[in-house]
């Protein structure tokens, strides 16, 4: 069983933007250590201040033990967080009939 990850982080969006261009190879290097460490799926959304993640990881373990990394905190600062902790939900994914 799989479960699934929406974090809002506030953020300059601008500057993520900006960093999803000019920072691309640090992005790439970062989905292959999510996959490696139990990551299924992984997308990004932008909103007015804020950064929408959405990600499927095998466990929760996994996904708090990937997330808890220093390195990927710092990543996620230099990109345009906000130095608050993000709203996570997290939830059982399931699938339904209407699932594409």
């Amino acid at each position: 069983m799989s479960i699934l990850v929406i974090g809002k982080f506030q953020a300059d969006t601008a500057k993520f933007r900006q960093a999803l261009t000019e920072r691309a190879g640090e992005f790439e290097k970062m989905s292959k250590a999510a996959q490696a460490a139990g990551g299924i799926q992984h997308r990004f959304g932008i909103g007015d201040g804020f950064v929408l993640v959405s990600d499927e990881w095998q466990s929760i373990e996994q996904f708090q033990q990937f997330f808890s990394d220093p390195d990927l905190q710092a990543f996620i600062g230099s990109i345009g967080a906000a130095p608050v902790p993000p709203e996570l939900t997290i939830s059982e994914a399931v699938a339904s009939p209407d699932q594409y």
